[in-house]
């Protein structure tokens, strides 16, 4: 087995494609990205499993999160104090994709979108923002208002949808920075992990030169690496 994942060797640029209409008004949906918009982080390449399918959109209202997570036999189980312990995902933007620095700047965020751990019962849906180790600056705290959260059972999982506003994301500019720096990792008690690209064995949260880029298109495109 090699020591260097295979995925550490190539870095991908990923389209994120413009999608209008998010998020959904009225219904109970706070999204429905299409097929196009999923992001594939090549586990395989690696011999890892994917049990959660991951698409991601955007306009000028910001970022439109899309998480399925499949082949869990339990229910979601969440720590408020432990967010990367528990059931759900972990989102690292930096609006400036500034993948030179080693370390985070005022423009790199770091997100928890947890399936359970919330609640007096621990088993509502949680968000949480926290800074990012070893930062410059850090990003400006987010209300709660700016943040659109929904997390809903599927048979033999769970859905999350998000959608993270402009006022969210600190230097949040698609005309003048229309590439991000983006990584995540989808993390379940019962499943492992899901990263992109490297996983835990690296430090990906807390160094953006280790993050991949999302680039902010208006026609939808094959990744090139």
């Amino acid at each position: 087995m090699s020591l260097i994942p295979n995925r550490f060797l190539f870095r991908v640029c990923y389209p994120c494609r413009y999608v209008e209409d998010v998020p959904c008004e009225g219904g109970d949906e706070l999204l429905d990205l299409p097929d196009s918009c999923r992001i594939d982080g090549f586990a395989d390449m690696d011999g890892r499993r994917s049990f959660a399918e991951v698409r991601i959109a955007w306009n000028e209202g910001g970022l439109a999160l899309q998480v399925e997570v499949r082949g869990k036999e339990q229910v979601p189980r969440g720590e408020i104090a432990r967010p990367r312990d528990s059931d759900g995902i972990t989102v690292w933007v930096d609006t400036r994709d500034a993948r030179a620095s080693h370390r985070a700047s005022r423009y790199c965020h770091q997100f928890h979108f947890l399936a359970a751990g919330g609640g007096p019962e621990k088993d509502e849906p949680f968000f949480a923002q926290s800074k990012i180790n070893r930062a410059q600056n850090d990003a400006p705290s987010v209300s709660a208002s700016d943040v659109m959260f929904q997390c809903a059972p599927r048979t033999g999982g769970y859905r999350l949808a998000v959608f993270l506003s402009a006022a969210a994301l600190h230097g949040f500019d698609p005309e003048q920075n229309p590439r991000l720096g983006l990584h995540f990792a989808v993390h379940d008690r019962e499943l492992g992990e899901q990263s992109l690209s490297v996983g835990s064995d690296f430090p990906c949260s807390e160094d953006p030169s280790l993050w991949s880029v999302l680039e902010l298109v208006r026609e939808t495109t094959e990744p090139e690496a």
